[in-house]
C-alpha cells in the first residue's frame, strides 16, 4: 500500500490549504474535520484510523482563540493537550508517524535572537500553556513524533491578519497597528508544502530524525511592518491603501499576552529536511492573488 496522509483539523486555515495542495499533487489524503472526528473522542479517533489505515497522521486541529482561551482555559486544554495526547497514543498503537502543529506562543518573547528548538519554553496565557502542554503530551505518548512550531500564520482560508487588514483597510482611512511585536509571518501554502515534505521523509525506512522543529516565513517584521507591506502589495491589485499608524502593545490591550519577540529559527528544519522558507513578499503576493484576483497590469 502507498502513502496515505490522515489530517485532523482539515476545516481550519492550515488544514484546508494542506488538503488542497496535497490533493492537487496526487497525495492520497484522508481529510477529517471536527464533525468527522473530534480529537478529544478516543473511540472516534481509533475508529477513523482503523477504517482508513493511514501511513502518517497530521494534527492540524487546535483551539486557537487566543484571547477567548483566557476565559475558556478548560476547553483550550481539552483540545490542545488532551486531544493531542489521544492522537499521539493512537498513532503510537499503530506505529504511525505523527506530525503535530504547535506555536511560537510556547516562548515568552523575551529573547532577542531567533528561538531555536532547544530554547527553554515559558508560555504566557492559557492558550500558550495549553499548546505547550500538548507538546509534552505528544512527546511522552509517542516516540515517532514531529512537533512543528510555526508563527503568524496567514492564507486564503479562515481568519487571519492579512484578511483582517484587507477588510479593515476597505472600511477605514486609517488603521492603528502594533509596532513592538516582532515575528516571521508564515503562509499556509508554504507551511502545507513543508508538512508534506516532512510527511514523506517520516515514512521512509530508517528515518530517525524525530523531535521538535520550527517552520516560519523567511522575513522578520513587526505587525505594523507586515500591515504596511500588505497594503503596498494590495495596491498592485487595485486596492486603496489606508494610512497605517504605528502603536505600542500597551495602546492595544488584549485579554491574553502576546510574545514581544517570536522569531523562530528554521536552521534545524533546513538542515534535516532541506526546506528553505520563502521570502515574505513572494508568499504574500500569492495569497493576495487568491484573495483579490489577478494583479492590475503595470
Amino acid at each position: 500500500m502507498g502513502s496515505r496522509i490522515m489530517v485532523f483539523g482539515a476545516g481550519g486555515q492550515v488544514g484546508l490549504h494542506l488538503i488542497e495542495i496535497a490533493s492537487g499533487s496526487g497525495h492520497n489524503m484522508v481529510a477529517l474535520t471536527h464533525s468527522d472526528a473530534d480529537i478529544c473522542d478516543r473511540d472516534a479517533v481509533a475508529a477513523v484510523i482503523a477504517r482508513h489505515a493511514p501511513t502518517v497522521i497530521v494534527n492540524a486541529a487546535a483551539y486557537t482563540a487566543v484571547d477567548k482561551a483566557e476565559s475558556e482555559a478548560d476547553r483550550a486544554f481539552q483540545v490542545n493537550r488532551d486531544g493531542a495526547a489521544i492522537l499521539a497514543e493512537r498513532a503510537a498503537e499503530g506505529d504511525l508517524p505523527l506530525i503535530h502543529l504547535s506555536t511560537d506562543y510556547v516562548f515568552d518573547g523575551s529573547a532577542r535572537v531567533p528561538y531555536d528548538e532547544e530554547h527553554e519554553v515559558n508560555p504566557q496565557g492559557a492558550y500558550a500553556r495549553s499548546k505547550e502542554a500538548g507538546e509534552r503530551a505528544v512527546r511522552s505518548a509517542h516516540g515517532k513524533h514531529l512537533i512543528l512550531r510555526t508563527a503568524w500564520v496567514y492564507g486564503p482560508f479562515g481568519t487571519n491578519f492579512v484578511k483582517t487588514m484587507l477588510r479593515l483597510g476597505a472600511e477605514r482611512e486609517e488603521l492603528r497597528v502594533v509596532d513592538d511585536q516582532t515575528g516571521r509571518p508564515t503562509s499556509t501554502g508554504d507551511l502545507a508544502e513543508a508538512i508534506l515534505t516532512i510527511a514523506e521523509a517520516a515514512q521512509k525506512p530508517g528515518f530517525t530524525d524525530w523531535g521538535t522543529y520550527h517552520y516560519a516565513g523567511a522575513d522578520t517584521v513587526t505587525w505594523h511592518g507586515f500591515a504596511t507591506m500588505i497594503f503596498a502589495e494590495a495596491e498592485k491589485f487595485g486596492r486603496k491603501a489606508p494610512r497605517v499608524q504605528a502603536i505600542a502593545t500597551a495602546d492595544f490591550p488584549t485579554a491574553a499576552p502576546r510574545p514581544a519577540y517570536s522569531v523562530l529559527s528554521t536552521a534545524k528544519l533546513e538542515r534535516i529536511f532541506g526546506i528553505k522558507p520563502r521570502p515574505l513578499r513572494a508568499s504574500l503576493a500569492a495569497t493576495l492573488e487568491r484573495l483579490l484576483g489577478r494583479r492590475e497590469s503595470a
